[in-house]
């Protein structure tokens, strides 16, 4: 009862934490660009700024992970949130206002996914592959909640006013339960642990299922699979309206663009009911194989609402396995050991090649066309799916002992 508990009040902070902290930027982005004279263009060159910093920062969030407990660093992270956020709305001037955003960035690598992993993984490492699962599929309303909320917000408020009662949620509702939830928990003796993880189907090993031989070449695979499905997920989900509308679909893009929130949650709820037998790795393979397979479905069909309806749901069900197995796959390859630091290195390269990835697109859809960039991007992603694979094999090696 007290994991299920666990997993609902953390989901809330991580609603809380993507909704204010990342969904909640692109729906005020033009009134605060408006009130600045900025352009567009170079206030989300400010947001891709912030999202390098937040990678630059995200292995120093996991050390401090390790030393200090995921539930400090996240009661931590929701001070500097509620800071950050009151910095942007009293911010006289866009060169005031970017520091402050940079700060909102560096407080989302102390509250979001990776310090959320962490924390499941300190507290219940013997049902935290699951738990994992349970988190993402709650959090995954983020931006189905934020968008339209933050959007009615604006209606009737100023952006300020709007990032103030941001900055609030993350002192009342946020802080408390992260609070909570750093409190120490008893272990399980090793006897329980075992019982358990036989029911359950959880890993156990403090060490992952990697040799340590192959420990290192592993992490370089993961962290450049991941890249190449940050970089993917990135680029299409900023340019995912005027991709689809240039390809030819017109208006029916904002249609098409729906499908994706729920095809997320869908495919984790999926996961969730038939995925306690599927490794992590093959789920990652699955993951890394949809985004590049959705891409090739929108070339080979547009402009077809169909075949663009298909691309969305494909693409949605990718991204919101991705999410899992961020969390997931570090844990079964390396074990808890040291995993909020494994957890921040990775998090740092996914963050970094996700803030260059937009202006990436917006180069090659430039210099070639849109449906040349979508296909150069299929091939990136391919990158992924054989990185994982080589991982695949990697495990099958034996021994140097044997």
């Amino acid at each position: 009862m007290r994991l299920w508990a666990e997993i609902a009040a953390l989901g809330v902070t991580q609603i809380i934490g993507y909704g204010t902290l990342y969904y909640s930027f692109s729906i005020l982005e033009p009134s605060i660009s408006r009130d600045f004279g900025w352009s567009s263009e170079w206030m989300f060159g400010a947001f891709s700024g912030a999202l390098l910093i937040g990678g630059l920062v995200a292995p120093l969030t996991g050390r401090a992970i390790d030393r200090f407990g995921a539930g400090r660093v996240m009661a931590g992270g929701s001070l500097v949130a509620a800071l950050a956020l009151v910095g942007c709305a009293l911010a006289p001037s866009g060169a005031a206002f970017v520091p402050a955003l940079f700060a909102i960035e560096i407080a989302s690598t102390l509250v979001q996914y990776g310090a959320a992993f962490s924390l499941l993984v300190q507290r219940h490492h013997d049902r935290a592959q699951r738990s994992i699962v349970y988190l993402t599929l709650i959090a995954g309303f983020a931006s189905t909640m934020f968008w339209p909320l933050t959007t009615w917000l604006h209606h009737v408020l100023t952006w300020q006013q709007v990032y103030l009662i941001f900055a609030a949620s993350h002192l009342i509702l946020c802080l408390p339960i992260h609070a909570w939830l750093s409190r120490p928990v008893a272990d399980a003796s090793p006897k329980e642990e075992e019982v358990r993880a036989e029911a359950s189907g959880a890993i156990q090993s403090a060490d992952g299922l990697l040799l340590p031989a192959a420990r290192r070449k592993g992490l370089v695979l993961t962290a450049g699979a991941f890249a190449f499905e940050s970089f993917i997920s990135s680029a299409i989900l900023v340019h995912m309206l005027p991709m689809l509308q240039a390809l030819g679909l017109g208006l029916a893009g904002v249609v098409v663009s729906t499908v994706f929130g729920p095809s997320q949650v869908a495919s984790r709820f999926i996961n969730m009911v038939f995925g306690k037998g599927i490794s992590q790795l093959t789920l990652a393979i699955i993951s890394a194989a949809l985004l590049p397979g959705a891409l090739i479905v929108l070339s080979a069909s547009a402009p077809s609402l169909v075949g663009a309806v298909l691309f969305a749901i494909l693409f949605g069900m990718g991204s919101g396995l991705y999410s899992i197995v961020g969390g997931t796959l570090p844990l079964e390859l390396f074990g808890r050991r040291g995993y909020g630091t494994l957890q921040g290195q990775i998090t740092s390269v996914r963050l970094i090649v996700g803030s260059a990835a937009p202006f990436a697109f917006a180069v090659m859809m430039d210099r070639t066309s849109p449906a040349g960039a979508v296909v150069m991007s299929a091939v990136l992603g391919s990158g992924a799916v054989l990185m994982l694979l080589a991982i695949k094999r990697l495990m099958s090696e034996p021994s140097p002992d044997v």
